[in-house]
């Protein structure tokens, strides 16, 4: 038996099909004289009824609403049962509960900031989520592919070959999980005197710095906007840190160990990111649930 949704949307092709059929009628019967006078008044009436707006208000809720509904109530409710499951990570913990940084977390938002002083410096930490969207590790199938190429004699050199490949596949897959790096940008400002911007990522437990600058106005440093990041590129704010003498280097990622940016900061910050990351997502799932719904 055809559905109520499959006759509201065959009913106005129905409808125009049958004003076709009028319509090609109407020119065979009457002659040609009578074309502008009595066509004209036909075709309207018959096109007016064919194209009826009534059909389209009455319209029934599309049919895929449902199921798409039912579907993201499904991953709410296996997010939640792994968060459930899921206990604190202990250097989360552990930081929150005795670093000297202030953690600010706003929701829906990709950006966490650390904020601490230090005599009478501010020290501000800042770093994303959209790192664990962005990140493209390695193509770890371009060497399998290269051997894919290679004639096999046997088909038990091939069943070893392709056993040795997915090991070695799973083993760099497991390599890469781990090895999700995370872009720090640290701000160390004194009152009056402008401010130090540290580019850094927190990586395999260690804090990796990549450009050491100074800027004489602060806002440069946080480059908060489009407007002072673009001004912030005229500025020359000094050397690349991999450039400088190495004596200088390591005092210089002394000077920020001092200030908290250290081991247990890069522990914190990748697994704070998945924690945040997880957040988000349900939060995500909620708010297209609740569009589609509505």
């Amino acid at each position: 038996m055809m559905s109520l949704r499959a006759v509201a949307r065959t009913a106005p092709r129905t409808i125009s099909r049958l004003s076709s059929t009028a319509l090609r009628q109407s020119r065979v019967a009457r002659p040609s004289a009578l074309v502008k006078s009595s066509w004209a008044p036909l075709r309207s009436s018959q096109f007016a009824s064919a194209f009826s707006t009534s059909q389209l208000r009455q319209a029934p809720k599309a049919e895929v609403d449902e199921e798409l509904s039912l579907k993201l109530e499904s991953e709410l409710q296996f997010e939640g049962e792994m968060k459930e499951n899921e206990q604190l990570p202990a250097s989360v913990k552990d930081f929150l509960e005795n670093s000297a940084f202030e953690l600010k977390d706003t929701p829906g938002k990709e950006d966490v900031a650390l904020t601490r002083k230090f005599g009478n410096e501010t020290i501000t930490v800042t770093f994303s989520i959209s790192d664990l969207a962005n990140y493209e590790p390695d193509d770890v199938f371009n060497e399998d592919a290269a051997l894919g190429d290679e004639e096999v004699d046997s088909a038990e050199g091939r069943r070893s070959s392709q056993a040795e490949n997915e090991e070695g596949l799973e083993d760099e897959l497991d390599e890469n999980e781990a090895a999700v790096p995370c872009r720090l940008n640290v701000v160390v400002e004194k009152p009056g005197k402008g401010a130090l911007n540290i580019e850094a990522l927190a990586q395999d437990g260690q804090i990796i710095v990549e450009n050491f600058y100074y800027f004489k106005d602060p806002k440069l440093a946080h480059g908060e906007t489009a407007e002072l990041a673009h001004a912030a590129q005229d500025v020359y704010p000094g050397p690349p840190f991999g450039s400088l003498d190495e004596d200088l280097q390591i005092v210089m990622e002394r000077y920020l160990e001092e200030r908290g940016i250290n081991q247990a900061l890069a522990v914190f910050v990748p697994d704070y990111m998945d924690i945040k990351e997880q957040r988000e997502y349900q939060a995500w799932l909620k708010d297209v649930k609740d569009f589609v719904d509505a």
